[in-house]
């Protein structure tokens, strides 16, 4: 399969799945974006964000899902912010978040290995939150957008669920200490059985999608070679999937997420 070929599969997939997260969160999510500076975002990622430097700065999302995070960065105090994901019917849910909240936040649908030149060294931070990179079947491409759209000196924020979590699966808690898939995996895994509602935990009809395991080791690659310097890596036992719960209970805890930040020189 092509490059293309990935992308417009999984643009398939979230177009089906997003009117499936729309009821289960939606309502709220409308309610709470009334509220003047609402965030959805965690601790972790505000003290980052914060620690970072946000003020008036120029932000781009990728893979926005449904736009709560990136109108929470702006809510925060962030300048210009942009979200790119693919799925439309995703982009439209968040630019009626947007208009609820009365929230000046830009939503474009896109294929981000498409990324326009008009983006070129346009942000001052790229921001990348759980769920994304896997689905991307190009990590190095994807860094090259990265580094293309974002100014001299500006800054990456990851915060992934761990890859150590794609050696298991999330549907099956029977022994969750046995490794489905090896950490130096390469190969795209294609799911034909359906997906998980990681809202609600029910599985649902899907076209097939593919997802790619990535190793920590790529993304460090991945920067390195674009230029960019790693800032801070941080590895946290916390389950933000909110499919992995049971892993996070083990009295022996386990890298569940971590955030990465980088700097491009």
């Amino acid at each position: 399969m092509q490059l293309k070929d990935y992308t417009e599969a999984q643009r398939r997939a979230w177009n089906e799945v997003a009117p499936i997260h729309k009821e289960s969160q939606f309502e709220k999510l409308l309610s709470n974006f009334k509220t003047p500076g609402y965030s959805c975002l965690d601790p972790v990622e505000t003290e980052l964000l914060q620690k970072i430097g946000i003020q008036g700065k120029s932000v781009a999302q990728l893979a926005c899902n449904n736009g709560r995070e990136l109108l929470s960065v702006k809510n925060l105090g962030a300048g210009h912010c942009v979200g790119f994901d693919i799925s439309g019917e995703f982009i439209n849910q968040a630019k009626i978040l947007a208009a609820e909240g009365k929230i000046d936040c830009e939503f474009q649908e896109l294929d981000v290995y498409d990324m326009p030149e008009i983006y070129n060294h346009q942000f001052d931070l790229v921001y990348i939150t759980i769920g994304a990179i896997c689905w991307m079947p190009d990590l190095g491409k994807l860094f090259d957008v990265i580094a293309r759209i974002l100014k001299s000196g500006g800054s990456v924020l990851i915060y992934d669920i761990h890859p150590f979590l794609g050696m298991f699966s999330e549907l099956d808690k029977s022994d969750p200490a046995i490794p489905k898939l090896s950490y130096f995996h390469t190969e795209p895994v294609v799911d034909t059985d359906g997906g998980l509602d990681y809202y609600t935990g029910k599985t649902y009809e899907s076209s097939a999608r593919w997802w790619f395991h990535y190793k920590l080791s790529d993304l460090f690659e991945a920067a390195l070679t674009r230029k960019m310097s790693i800032v801070s890596f941080q590895e946290y036992p916390d389950d933000i999937s909110n499919v992995f719960t049971h892993l996070e209970q083990q009295k022996a805890q386990l890298p569940l997420c971590y955030t990465l930040v980088l700097q491009k020189k």
